[in-house]
């Protein structure tokens, strides 16, 4: 274990997850050749212990391309609309005659979604024309002033984070990207962000706890038919793309509304576990849902309080993500103590009552992937190849990732799978984290499926059924945001990201954020005292006649500093030892262990 106190960490500007990740395993895939012959028997090892480069040129073509499919037929069929529909060719926004069809409504505003989610994958890709043609159609045709009601959450991590992360590309004065300015840039993405945040502020009004309510219509404010309750992710899931905006708009209400939403649910966990639960009631602070886990609802909670710390360098942040992991490492798992020591079932975090810890079902769902990522960056290394062992296993006995998996009937408890990224995103860091061919293997085996079983006409398809391979007709923004990029960046090595790694984070749709110094600072603190003062927010509707009243908030316009003083920190930097720097990620009879609890293999054998 490294000491390093987090004066230091802050001083580096939030690379704390350079530190806790990138000082593992840094060695070339090519140390596949240096193998010993103990492992010539082992089919494991044959199969995943090399990965030539014609191969990983071969797979970063092929990522290439399936984006390229996907965002050619998007924009051909689609385009101005939210979605394609790969199978009928055709566009897909809002379902205005079903307004209760929140499947489709809580993420299509009618604000050409996949084009504003794309941006950045472009750029990632390199594509410096179509990166500014694609910014130069958003400008033109993207407007929030619509009667279209959305989830906060969703509108958000989508939209908001896709063009803050544009916005910021083209304004960096490195172009470490490449030329992605555009002549005449004014900020537009900025004010377009600003204009979304400001129509979803209404959400933080008339609710007695911070909490913000679930959904907004988004030139009228809050709907008359609202509910008051939320899940968890949904309310504290904002920091990242409200904190940014703040800062680049020097306006502290945005990062003070979401904090104030992640403060009051952090105090309102169980005085008995430490747990939250995932769905909370906003105007009394009543946990409707007591099922703790790491999967939907709550899942991205945990996340952002680790990449604010790292984006933001406030240590609170890390405070809390440190006693949430411990809880949960306490609470949750299951199985063998270590992941590749000793015996026992697999590692497994399981579903739980918030109150009293107990397991509440047999079920782990999609979602729950990308905590191996979250792992990564915590440095909790071996945690991290156990958790996305069982996954990989998953997969390769359906091709493809069922939204629920029954781990004690070892099926699908829900059978669909909208070509959503954790696993890849997982695979990719602990990738970078690792340089271990085992995780190239694991993406070319992703995304041959995906094009063997998702591909169609126009595009790629959600699977209705993992069984049958039965198709949906909807292409998700995500995939092009999310599942295209981490693949593309797993299989490129000399990306600009990848070479430039401490410089960037991922929030949680996988748009990039800078670590940038002046992220650690807020800058109208020096223009405030320590007395709270109120902001004023206004509401969303553009209409004189619609919602003119102002919603008052109170802020504490001083907050702690960071760092006082110098004070020591123990990372969480679990590193392999030298012996495995060359083997499989998880040892062969532990990997058998996987592929035989998930009914890959037949355990007799």
């Amino acid at each position: 274990m490294q000491q390093m106190s987090e004066k230091s960490v802050l001083v580096q500007f939030g690379r704390a997850w350079l530190i806790l990740t990138f000082m593992n395993l840094m060695a070339p895939a090519s140390v596949c050749c240096l193998y010993s012959f103990q492992h010539e028997w082992d089919p494991f090892h044959l199969k995943y212990a090399r990965f030539s480069e014609s191969e990983r040129l071969g797979m970063l073509e092929a990522s290439k391309n399936m984006f390229q499919f996907g965002y050619d037929n998007y924009m051909k069929y689609a385009f101005p609309d939210d979605e394609l529909d790969p199978i009928h060719c055709k566009g897909r926004g809002p379902d205005h005659e079903k307004p209760d069809n929140i499947n489709i409504n809580d993420a299509l505003g009618d604000y050409s979604l996949t084009l504003v989610e794309s941006l950045g994958t472009l750029a990632v890709m390199g594509n410096s024309s179509e990166f500014k043609r694609a910014v130069k159609l958003v400008i033109d045709h993207v407007s929030f002033n619509k009667n279209s009601t959305v989830q906060v959450f969703e509108a958000t991590i989508r939209v908001l984070g896709g063009l803050l992360s544009a916005h910021l590309i083209i304004v960096d004065p490195r172009n470490t990207l490449g030329d992605m300015n555009l002549p005449g840039y004014d900020n537009e993405l900025l004010s377009l962000a600003h204009d979304l945040a400001s129509r979803l502020l209404p959400a933080f009004s008339e609710t007695a706890t911070g909490i913000p309510f679930p959904r907004v219509t988004l030139d009228k404010g809050i709907p008359w038919n609202s509910i008051n309750e939320t899940c968890t992710s949904g309310a504290g899931t904002l920091v990242l793309e409200f904190g940014v905006l703040s800062r680049l708009l020097n306006d502290p209400v945005y990062e003070s509304v979401s904090r104030q939403a992640v403060n009051k649910l952090w105090r309102l966990r169980s005085n008995v576990t430490g747990l939250l639960g995932n769905v909370i009631n906003i105007q009394t602070g009543e946990w409707r849902g007591l099922m703790s886990g790491l999967g939907a609802g709550i899942d991205s909670f945990f996340e952002y309080l680790l990449k604010a710390y790292i984006l933001f360098g406030d240590v609170d942040d890390l405070k809390k993500f440190n006693e949430s992991y411990e809880t949960i490492k306490f609470h949750m798992r299951r199985g063998r103590p270590q992941c590749n020591y000793g015996s026992g079932n697999i590692p497994l975090y399981v579903n739980v009552n918030m109150k009293t810890g107990e397991t509440v079902n047999t079920w782990i769902d999609a979602l729950q992937a990308a905590w191996s990522a979250v792992q990564v960056l915590n440095g909790d290394l071996e945690e991290a190849i156990c958790s996305h062992a069982l996954y990989y296993a998953i997969w390769r006995r359906y091709n493809a990732l069922p939204e629920r998996y029954n781990w004690q009937l070892r099926a699908p408890d829900v059978r669909f799978y909208p070509l959503r990224p954790e696993l890849v995103e997982s695979t990719y860091f602990l990738y970078r984290a690792t340089k271990n061919p085992f995780y190239l293997h694991v993406g070319r085996d992703i995304l041959e499926s995906i094009n063997v079983h998702m591909r169609e006409r126009c595009g790629y398809c959600t699977i209705h059924d993992v069984h049958t391979k039965e198709l949906e007709d909807r292409m998700e923004s995500f995939f092009l945001s999310e599942t295209c990029k981490y693949l593309y960046l797993l299989f490129d090595e000399a990306n600009p990201v990848n070479k430039e790694q401490s410089r960037y984070i991922f929030t949680t749709e996988g748009h990039i954020l800078p670590l940038d110094r002046n992220f650690h600072q807020r800058p109208w603190e020096e223009e405030w005292n320590l007395e709270p003062k109120l902001v004023e927010i206004k509401s969303s509707s553009r209409s004189e006649k619609e919602h003119n009243s102002k919603v008052k908030m109170l802020y504490l316009a001083k907050s702690k500093p960071i760092i006082t003083e110098a004070k020591r920190n123990t990372s969480n930097c679990d590193r392999l030892i030298p012996d495995r720097q060359y083997d499989l990620p998880i040892l062969s009879r532990y990997l058998r262990q996987v592929e035989v609890a998930v009914g890959l293999i037949d355990g007799t054998n």
